[in-house]
């Protein structure tokens, strides 16, 4: 186009004034990211200056369901993704990035097994199920195959728990869907007459197993970083998570506005239901999740898990 610079003199103008020409999305790293409350600490310095600006010249972000993050490192149209962490057992050639995680230590509030009042777990036999996490539905399945009714069949559903109820013997909610039922428990109870029993699952699983549910990671296609520095990738997301930790107040006036729930609810969430270091308990869980999925026949055997390298 007439009167444009060529791309030599915008390199030229752009180490004039320190900055950078923009990269083009092929030229960036693409991150399968989940626009839930859940990992907003995470991505603290990819959404805030003053580090989004440089991550943005590296990092191209599209935000979509867990299940789709899975679907898009797989496919190998996206080389960086949070992903339930049964994409291990399931995608080939993924290495997590050490130090991230969304998990729990116990009470999580966003993992839900919702049942009629007075049916027990045993007697469960069909469950309606949000399928928009593939790790908490396999958590579920191993609950059930290993302590509760290996019978039990799950039937994929949205996430509206009336019509849950209405079709099958209990709801899996995940996510922001399972907070707004919980804030909503009294209403609904007020509403409808019927009494609910709201089943914490990372709750029942530390109950069972002493370990911690964890439900995500960042996981990445090795083949796909195109002679990126795996350290610095690793320093990237880990400076992310600690700035996110560090202003978790902020998150809390941030999201308010974002989801139907109360003030102080965001800030238990954040401040104690999520765990998101990726340390040596966690790491533990993780193993023995999978070990225990094998032996259910949930998911397929997995070997060692793969890291991106530190230094």
């Amino acid at each position: 186009m007439e009167g444009s610079p060529s791309e030599e003199i915008m390199q030229k103008r752009c180490r004039v004034v320190n900055c950078a020409v923009p990269k083009s999305r092929q030229d960036r790293l693409r991150i399968a990211a989940i626009d839930f409350l859940n990992p907003a600490p995470l991505m603290w310095n990819f959404e805030h200056e003053p580090e989004k600006s440089r991550l943005a010249e590296h990092y191209a972000i599209e935000r979509m369901m867990p299940s789709v993050c899975v679907a898009r490192l797989a496919s190998g149209d996206a080389e960086i993704g949070l992903v339930p962490i049964v994409a291990c057992a399931t995608v080939p050639g993924l290495a997590i990035i050490p130090g991230c995680t969304i998990a729990s230590l116990g009470r999580v509030r966003s993992l839900l097994l919702v049942v009629r009042d007075g049916v027990a777990s045993s007697e469960i036999q069909t469950v309606a199920a949000d399928t928009s996490s593939r790790a908490t539905l396999s958590y579920a399945r191993v609950l059930f195959k290993k302590w509760w009714n290996q019978a039990t069949r799950f039937v994929n559903h949205a996430p509206n728990l009336d019509a849950m109820l209405s079709t099958c013997d209990a709801a899996l909610l995940i996510g922001d869907p399972a907070l707004l039922a919980l804030e909503d428990r009294e209403a609904r109870e007020k509403r409808t007459g019927e009494k609910l029993r709201y089943l914490d699952l990372a709750e029942e699983w530390k109950r069972m197993t002493g370990l911690p549910w964890i439900s995500a990671v960042w996981a990445v296609r090795q083949n796909g970083l195109k002679g990126w520095s795996e350290p610095q990738i690793c320093e990237d997301f880990m400076r992310s998570r600690d700035a996110g930790l560090a202003n978790l107040d902020a998150l809390v006036e941030e999201w308010q506005g974002r989801i139907a729930v109360p003030v102080a609810t965001i800030q238990q969430y954040l401040f104690t239901n999520i765990h998101y270091q990726l340390d040596e308990e966690c790491l533990e869980g993780m193993r023995a999740f999978f070990r225990y999925a094998t032996e259910a026949g949930v998911l397929p055997a997995v070997g060692e898990l793969r890291f991106l390298r530190l230094k």
